[in-house]
């Protein structure tokens, strides 16, 4: 795998897309980042402004951006929503349309491998809403024949988020404060470890072309020996 690499992430405004730029800024692996998205991020740390790229686009009519998805090695696919948020529709046209749109121009500019963040109990055939999306859109990614399709499947993202949902983060603290330190792998995922899994699995060797990472692949994941970072590297070379 090169260390000059080129990675785009679609789903950089989310928690997961935040937690997942912040590793990928942080690891020397990477020359540039471009983010795909909807709305400009001012950024204010020198690092983020002198190695991402912002390309705006209207994912509704996603067909008419090929050049937006141009020039990246790897891709790192964080979209998403909720029924509640966006409708049944809405969601749908998320978490299936937007990303396999955004897949379909990724290969076709020349992305060699694909991560998509899913969900665990992603099921084509569920008779539930949530799960049988996920499930769809996983198998129309697995269709596409990318040299490198990793998915990963995280349970209950953990995270604090900016946007005001009281339901949720009542729920997060219940289960912070009980199951997440009795069993952390059985039904949560904090951001950090999901970025770092994938971080990491994009160097991982002799994996197979397609390959469905359920919470706790992932958490064995974001364990490994990180990548070293321009910090690091820069310190080694000054010993």
């Amino acid at each position: 795998m090169s260390t000059n690499l080129t990675a785009l992430i679609t789903g950089y405004t989310g928690e997961s897309g935040k937690a997942l730029l912040k590793e990928l800024i942080q690891n020397n692996q990477f020359k540039k980042i471009i983010l795909v998205g909807r709305r400009h991020v001012e950024y204010t740390d020198n690092e983020y402004k002198e190695k991402t790229e912002q390309r705006l686009i209207d994912f509704a009519k996603i067909d008419d951006y090929p050049e937006a998805f141009h020039g990246a090695d790897i891709h790192y696919c964080c979209l998403g929503t909720t029924r509640g948020k966006s409708g049944a529709e809405g969601f749908r046209q998320v978490d299936f349309d937007y990303i396999v749109g955004a897949a379909r121009l990724a290969k076709q500019e020349g992305c060699k491998h694909f991560h998509l963040v899913s969900s665990q109990g992603a099921d084509p055939q569920s008779l539930f809403l949530y799960p049988k999306v996920k499930g769809q859109t996983e198998t129309a990614l697995t269709q596409m024949s990318f040299e490198r399709l990793s998915i990963y499947r995280p349970a209950m993202l953990m995270v604090d988020r900016t946007e005001n949902r009281p339901l949720e983060n009542f729920a997060q603290t219940i289960i912070r404060n009980t199951v997440q330190r009795i069993a952390p792998e059985w039904i949560t995922t904090p951001v950090e470890v999901l970025a770092r899994a994938m971080c990491f699995n994009t160097f991982t060797k002799d994996r197979p072309s397609t390959e469905i990472l359920d919470n706790h692949a992932i958490f064995r994941l974001s364990e490994q020996q990180p990548i070293q970072t321009k910090e690091q590297s820069q310190a080694t070379n000054n010993s």
